[in-house]
């Protein structure tokens, strides 16, 4: 016996683009996520190939698999995983935002056009700027939800997951240097509110040659866990 699959069309708008050309790979993870289970329980994202924008994609559901297919060439897969994600340790919003003062990016920044860490003008881009925090291994930013982000349902797991994103890269990242995204894991334990004020807070955990490994999380102001993410990157050879 065999399972239908359920097919409809994904185009990613040119606004939730990462490096120049491509979709930001927080926002798709976010995106499957929500196509495979809502993001309420870990959704694992395997990022094969870069994701195009303004172009029609096939998003197929079967069984327990989200894939998304451009032609024959699979670009995204996602699975749930028995895993329980937690954060970083929590660093309070005025704390976070002040460390977005060392932010690397500000000194060079390989993607200015990152919809979630680059350079735009803001309630375009999410403006998350995460710097180093005093005495930790923890890089935080500090998140006001623009309601730009907001849909007809509150703030759709694309954003979240665009947020978890870039942040454990810059974790790793000085001044200039970039990875692109390989794989995010991804949990969102509650909502996120337009308007609202959070701490993202990421920190490296660990490297084995071009792989680097990131841990992220969304924080409400009194430390209550609102989403989570594991994440591997790859250095450029």
């Amino acid at each position: 016996m065999t399972t239908a699959a359920l097919q409809t069309v994904l185009t990613v708008p040119e606004r939730y683009r990462g490096p120049v050309g491509l979709a930001n790979g927080g926002w798709i993870a976010g995106t499957m996520a929500e196509a495979l289970n809502g993001g309420r329980s870990a959704v694992e994202v395997t990022l094969h190939a870069p994701t195009p924008l303004e172009t029609e994609l096939r998003l197929e559901h079967v069984a327990n698999t989200v894939s998304l297919s451009h032609g024959d060439k699979l670009l995204v897969e996602a699975i749930p995983v028995a895993e329980d994600l937690e954060g970083p340790a929590f660093v309070p919003f005025n704390d976070a935002a002040r460390a977005e003062a060392g932010f690397a990016g500000l000194k060079a920044h390989p993607f200015a056009e990152c919809f979630a860490c680059g350079l735009r003008e803001p309630g375009d881009g999410l403006r998350i700027f995460p710097g180093p925090v005093e005495g930790t291994d923890l890089v935080a930013a500090g998140w006001v939800v623009p309601h730009t982000v907001t849909g007809e349902d509150g703030v759709p797991a694309s954003i979240v997951g665009a947020v978890l994103d870039c942040i454990s890269g810059w974790a790793h990242f000085g001044p200039g240097e970039s990875a692109l995204l390989g794989r995010l894991v991804v949990q969102i334990h509650g909502t996120v509110l337009p308007g609202g004020r959070y701490s993202v807070v990421a920190r490296p955990t660990g490297r084995d040659g071009r792989k680097m490994f990131g841990q992220s999380a969304i924080y409400e102001a009194d430390g209550t866990l609102v989403a989570a993410a594991r994440a591997t990157w790859i250095a450029p050879r």
